[in-house]
């Protein structure tokens, strides 16, 4: 059984940064696997963000974060990152990371999924 877990989150101003991290552990990820990233704030969707092939490259990002967040897998096995610049009040949410095995922005087809980590931006 694959366990994600998601760091990094926390509070900042208007146009700050965090980085938030993914640490896959227990069972083992294919590597035509896709890890994403998904965002929930109160109320809304759950919505996409960014997702990227297990292997590395084909990454993708919703047009509301182009240009500013970036989504990379790390140099040691089995974690991704999620770089978050110039973040803006309606970033805030809980942010999750997940794995599954189809090239999708559908949060619905992706299996394994973290606790969610929050991030809270001040205007």
């Amino acid at each position: 059984q694959v366990q994600l877990a998601e760091s990094g989150g926390g509070s900042v101003q208007d146009g700050g940064s965090l980085r938030l991290s993914c640490a896959a552990s227990g069972g083992r990820i294919l590597s035509s696997s896709i890890m994403g990233w998904f965002r929930q704030a109160p109320g809304k969707e759950r919505e996409f963000v960014s997702l990227i092939r297990w292997r590395g490259g084909s990454e993708i990002y919703a047009d509301s974060v182009k240009g500013r967040f970036t989504i990379s897998r790390g140099n040691s096995a089995n974690i991704m990152y999620l770089q978050m610049n110039n973040l803006k009040p309606e970033d805030a949410a809980v942010y999750y990371c997940a794995v599954g095995p189809e090239y999708t922005t559908n949060h619905q087809a992706y299996k394994y999924w973290g606790q969610g980590t929050q991030v809270t931006v001040a205007s």
